[in-house]
């Protein structure tokens, strides 16, 4: 099969060459899918689960991607709740080869159905995302109704979504980002936008939760605005600044077959929208995703259109 790997961690994405590698078989527990679209995340390169396995030995030349929509093709011994020829969308384990390849083994249980109407390319960029501001917002930042969100990062693949979720769930949304960003901000539901470059971020006032992709001295800034009781959610690490009265918490994305399916519902009704940038083939995929201008969404790599 044809599969993207990396080699050298210094290179990061420029590292990256398209290459033939034998198709993983299903092992026990674990489905062979198809895959159809990728998604991929550039901090990838930067994760030590991309370059060693759990024991700390190397794994290279490693598949990277981790968003997989497709078709399943083949069922190992001992899988449950899955079936050959069905539609599927998910989030891979870290420490295996990934899904930036014609086919991906994957653990069942890392995996949902994929609805008909929902495009492999739209599934393929809804794992990470999905499940990150899903969980961020509330199993970690426990969101209620009536409380204000500052979601840094707003017009991103990750903080749109964020900002759809809690504008659903009925919370007052300011998100940040570039000047450029402020109109795709306000569109994707955001009530006030914030110019990090421009304004002053202290202006917002108090807030009940902040959800943060980007961490330092905005993050600790950003602490300093967080009312009693409320909680600072970050995606990039161990929190440096804790708000004085409130929790702080720092989580990394964990599959869950539920939520996937609360998201893909989500989808289909039109309370959530993507934010794809670029769309490129697998053959063309590694100049895709070193882009020469800055991302406007996700990039997604039709596998096979």
């Amino acid at each position: 099969m044809k599969a993207i790997v990396v080699t050298d961690q210094a290179a990061g994405t420029a590292g990256m060459t398209l290459v033939e590698r034998p198709e993983p078989p299903a092992a026990i527990n674990d489905v062979v899918v198809q895959v159809r679209a990728s998604g991929f995340v550039p901090t990838e390169m930067a994760w030590p689960s991309t370059w060693v396995d759990r024991t700390g030995r190397d794994r290279t030349p490693s598949i990277p991607g981790h968003e997989v929509a497709g078709v399943v093709a083949a069922v190992g011994y001992g899988t449950t709740g899955v079936s050959v020829g069905q539609r599927v969308f998910g989030l891979t384990d870290w420490h295996r080869d990934g899904t930036l390849a014609e086919y991906v083994a994957v653990e069942a249980r890392n995996l949902a159905p994929l609805p008909g109407d929902v495009d492999f390319t739209v599934g393929a960029s809804l794992p990470i995302s999905g499940l990150t501001a899903w969980q961020g917002l509330f199993e970690h930042g426990r969101l209620q109704a009536g409380q204000s969100v500052l979601v840094h990062g707003a017009a991103g693949s990750v903080g749109s979504v964020v900002t759809q979720l809690a504008r659903e769930f009925g919370a007052y949304v300011i998100g940040t980002g570039r000047a450029a960003d402020r109109q795709k901000t306000l569109d994707f539901g955001a009530q006030e936008f914030v110019d990090l470059e421009n304004d002053a971020l202290e202006d917002v006032g108090g807030v009940d939760l902040v959800f943060d992709v980007i961490g330092g001295d905005i993050q600790t800034r950003s602490a300093g605005l967080i009312r009693a009781g409320g909680t600072l959610v970050s995606v990039v690490g161990p929190t440096e600044a804790r708000p004085t009265d409130g929790l702080a918490v720092d989580f990394v994305v964990e599959s869950d077959r539920g939520q996937l399916g609360e998201i893909a519902q989500r989808i289909r009704d039109g309370r959530l929208r993507t934010n794809i940038g670029d769309i490129a083939t697998l053959d063309n995929a590694v100049a895709a995703l070193n882009p020469t201008e800055r991302r406007k969404g996700k990039t997604i790599i039709n596998v096979r259109p």
